[in-house]
C-alpha cells in the first residue's frame, strides 16, 4: 500500500542544515509494522513525512512516498487533504495539545466522521459513541459532553486513537498512542488496533521506544538509529537481531526474571551514523 524511497527531512540552522531523516526507504503491506528507536532518532517525523504534515522551512525530499501507487508528493494540497485522515490517520503523541480545548469530545469525533462521510449527525453520533466504547471508555454518553481539559491524560490518548480510527483509514501511523496508559489498558487497546489491522485490512505503522510492545503485537520492525534504518527484522525474531545498537536497546531493558545490579550501558559508535541505511 505504501512505498518510501530515499527519504530526507532537513531542518535549517544557524549551524546549516541539520538532517534528521537521512535516506531512509521501507514499503508497508497489510501488516503491522513497528518503528523503534531513541528520541531523537527521527521516528516521528517519518511519519508525519508521510502525511506531508512538515511545513516550512523544513526540506522534505523523496524518490518518491507512493500510497496505492501515487506519489503524495506530488499531490495539490486540496487532493492530499482526500488522503489525510480519510485514508491515512495518525495518533499523534501529545493527545491534550491535538484536541481542540474550545470544542466537546463528541463535536470533535463527529467533525471527524462527517468530513468524510455523507451522513447525517444521528449517524454520526451513534459511529462517535460506538468508537469510544471500542477504546474502553466507560460511559461515552458523558464523556461526549466533555471537554479536553476535563479528561485525564491516559482517556485523552484513547479519544485520539477513536478520532483518527472512525473515519475507517486504510493505513494508521499510532505515534507512541499508549504512552500515557497503564500496562493493563496498554495490551488492551494494542488488541483493539490488532483486531481492526485483521478485520478490516489495515496497515499500521506502530511508532514505539517500547519494544517488548512492538515485538508482541507487529509483524516486522524497523530499528533507527540517527535518522537511518540500520536494522529490520521479524518482530518475533528480535532478540536475535544483530546490530550492536538493536543489542544494546535489548540489553538495557529490565527483566524480571534476571536480577543485575547494574543495566547495561548503550556503547555508541560513530560509525552507525555514516552507514548507509537498510532498506526495509
Amino acid at each position: 500500500m505504501l512505498c518510501i524511497d530515499n527519504l530526507w527531512v532537513k531542518f535549517p540552522t544557524s549551524q546549516g542544515l541539520f538532517e534528521a531523516v537521512r535516506g531512509i526507504s521501507f514499503s508497508l503491506s497489510h501488516e503491522r509494522l513497528g518503528i523503534v528507536g531513541e528520541s531523537g532518532s527521527g521516528k516521528s517525523l517519518t511519519g508525519r513525512a508521510i502525511l506531508r504534515l512538515i511545513r516550512h522551512p523544513a526540506i522534505v525530499k523523496a524518490n518518491y512516498i507512493t500510497f496505492h501507487e501515487q506519489n503524495v508528493l506530488d499531490l495539490k494540497e486540496k487532493e492530499m487533504r482526500k488522503i489525510r485522515g480519510r485514508r491515512i490517520s495518525m495518533v499523534m503523541q501529545d493527545p491534550k495539545f491535538s484536541l481542540n480545548p474550545v470544542m466537546t469530545i463528541g463535536s470533535q469525533i463527529i467533525e471527524a466522521y462527517r468530513q468524510h462521510n455523507q451522513a447525517s449527525y444521528k449517524v454520526a453520533f451513534r459511529n462517535a459513541l460506538e468508537m469510544l466504547e471500542a477504546v474502553l471508555i466507560h460511559d461515552p454518553e458523558r464523556v461526549m459532553r466533555c471537554y479536553p481539559h476535563e479528561v485525564s491524560g491516559g482517556m485523552g490518548q484513547r479519544i485520539m486513537i477513536a478520532m483518527m480510527l472512525i473515519p475507517n483509514p486504510e493505513v494508521l501511523i499510532a505515534d507512541e498512542p499508549t504512552s500515557a496508559l497503564d500496562v493493563s489498558v496498554q495490551r488492551q487497546v494494542m488488541k483493539i488496533l490488532d483486531n481492526l489491522v485483521t478485520e478490516r485490512g489495515m496497515g499500521l505503522i506502530l511508532i514505539s521506544h517500547d519494544l517488548n510492545l512492538v515485538s508482541e503485537f507487529c509483524d516486522r520492525i524497523l530499528i533507527m538509529y540517527a535518522g537511518r534504518i540500520v536494522e529490520v527484522c521479524d518482530a518475533a525474531k528480535l532478540r536475535q537481531a544483530s546490530h550492536p545498537y538493536t543489542q544494546g536497546l535489548l540489553n538495557s531493558l529490565p527483566r524480571l526474571s534476571e536480577r543485575v545490579p547494574r543495566l547495561t550501558v548503550l556503547q555508541r559508535d560513530i560509525n552507525w551514523t555514516e552507514a548507509a541505511s537498510v532498506r526495509g
